[in-house]
């Protein structure tokens, strides 16, 4: 095709399988992977792993020289720690969960792919990641990868107009197990058997609490302890600081009550965690700030959606009514678990209509 593509990759099998396609099919292709978050420096060496390691640095540059391409590697970790650990650290501390990976995706990966992109010269940008691109009415949106259980629009809402029009995605209309093959019949059989992980690249372990006692001065002294309530007010027991809890927590909240309770909600000025059943954490309703339309410039009161608000969320159906600068999504049935902080995707059968941050 005789265009100039600049390739997000990861060291991973997907990102190197969608450069191999893209050359097969003609493209001119640049290597880039970010350096984002030294793991080497925060002890845990021998647990490296995911997609912004120092290890995928070298992995990535070693399959850009097989495949015959160049490759950079973009030194962005101010950057990253500005605006995605230190907005990652604030919204637990107000009492929000947050999913760094949306906001890494539109101010950093997409921001910096943009710049770079320009700088070489680069016709388009192209990722690993599992969706697709759709075009309609002058428009562009986003569509579920075929493999829907590998999909990963619900992290890609934020993407602008801008963003989209120059965005492709190899591995759209490709399975997981697909991927893979195409890995083994090109003789990168190590690389057809590696695993992935699911972690957020900065927190080893998973483990968030442990990384908010570490980066927060007097963590505990700050944020601990306060009162579990029930949802009259009750008391309840003691806990170890709101932070250390997200809605629809269930275990690991060191209180027996002798049956299920849930958090259901965080009261951040008087530092209280409010415990409920399971019916009390159902609620129907919410807000959406920061908002994203891609499929259409505007919606009418009352749009119907399939609307997810987790990324193994299902979905279920809401109707979605413009208010001002925000949206209020109301729900059909009831949905568990509506965590301020998280993602709300709309979708149109496989479409993406938009997104914006859940408040309550």
């Amino acid at each position: 095709m005789g265009k100039r593509v600049l390739m997000a990759m990861s060291g991973g099998i997907d990102s190197t399988v969608g450069a191999m396609l893209l050359q097969e099919q003609g493209y001119e292709l640049v290597g880039v992977t970010y350096r984002v978050y030294d793991q080497i420096a925060q002890g845990c060496l021998e647990k490296e792993k995911g997609c912004c390691s120092v290890n995928a640095l070298f992995e990535a540059k070693n399959m850009a020289r097989q495949l015959g391409f160049e490759h950079h590697i973009l030194d962005i970790r101010k950057e990253f720690d500005a605006l995605v650990i230190r907005n990652f650290i604030d919204e637990y501390l107000h009492g929000r969960t947050p999913n760094p990976c949306v906001l890494c995706n539109s101010t950093i990966k997409w921001g910096k792919l943009m710049d770079m992109a320009d700088s070489l010269c680069c016709d388009y940008i192209a990722t690993g990641h599992y969706a697709r691109i759709g075009q309609e009415n002058g428009r562009y949106f986003l569509r579920k990868g075929i493999d829907e259980s590998k999909d990963q629009t619900y992290f890609l809402w934020s993407l602008t107009q801008e963003n989209l029009a120059r965005t492709i995605f190899p591995l759209g209309e490709l399975t997981k197990p697909e991927v893979r093959r195409i890995a083994l019949e090109r003789g990168y059989e190590q690389l057809s058997r590696k695993s992935e992980s699911q972690e957020i690249c900065f927190i080893p372990n998973n483990d968030y609490r442990t990384f908010l006692n570490e980066k927060v001065e007097n963590f505990t002294e700050k944020y601990g302890p306060g009162l579990f309530v029930d949802t009259s007010g009750k008391k309840l027991g003691e806990h170890k600081g709101f932070p250390n809890y997200t809605i629809g927590q269930r275990k690991g909240l060191g209180i027996a009550l002798g049956h299920p309770m849930f958090v259901v909600s965080i009261d951040v000025e008087k530092n209280e965690v409010v415990l409920g059943t399971k019916e009390e954490l159902q609620g129907k309703e919410f807000y959406i700030k920061e908002a994203n339309l891609m499929k259409y410039p505007s919606l009418p009161p009352g749009f119907e959606v399939t609307a997810k608000i987790r990324y193994r969320n299902q979905g279920a159906l809401a109707s979605v009514y413009p208010e001002g600068k925000k949206f209020r999504v109301v729900f059909r049935e009831g949905m568990d678990s509506i965590t301020p902080g998280q993602s709300a995707v709309f979708y149109e059968g496989t479409d993406v209509v938009g997104g914006g941050i859940i408040r309550l």
